[in-house]
């Protein structure tokens, strides 16, 4: 879903509410648009089966069968779970052009979409700070 002039989502908090909601690592980078090194993530080398959820709302953003080792030292998807899961908002910071990746029931900043994926995938990269999910096992 593309919400390039939704500034609104279902499940809202107040700046104070989500500061007391999460960790400060995690709030630096769903809602201030932060980044993690890469190659230091939790889920960068995960290889279990299962959903990857917005650590912010719990809302379904990633399956596990759609993860795949980029390289990028991020976990890198081909898609979300559905295309409602996520909002694509265009991102000029930085100096660079991309397409920003937020969770669309928060609006959590979760990484970047680049159009370097696997061509058999549809050619699209999802990458993703692991931070800034949770993994739910399907075991």
């Amino acid at each position: 879903m593309d919400h390039q002039q939704q500034n609104t989502y279902p499940h809202q908090l107040s700046e104070e509410e989500w500061r007391e909601k999460l960790d400060p690592d995690t709030f630096h980078v769903l809602r201030q648009k932060g980044t993690e090194r890469p190659y230091t993530g939790a889920y960068y080398l995960n290889k279990e089966t299962g959903i990857y959820e917005c650590a912010g709302c719990g809302n379904d953003i990633f399956h596990s069968h759609d993860k795949y080792d980029s390289g990028c030292g991020w976990p890198s998807f081909t898609k979300a779970v559905s295309p409602e899961a996520i909002d694509v908002k265009m991102d000029y910071s930085h100096g660079m052009i991309r397409e920003e990746i937020l969770c669309a029931s928060c609006g959590g900043h979760l990484g970047h979409r680049f159009p370097d994926g696997p061509q058999d995938k549809g050619g699209i990269r999802y990458c993703i700070n692991s931070i800034s999910m949770k993994f739910r096992s399907d075991g």
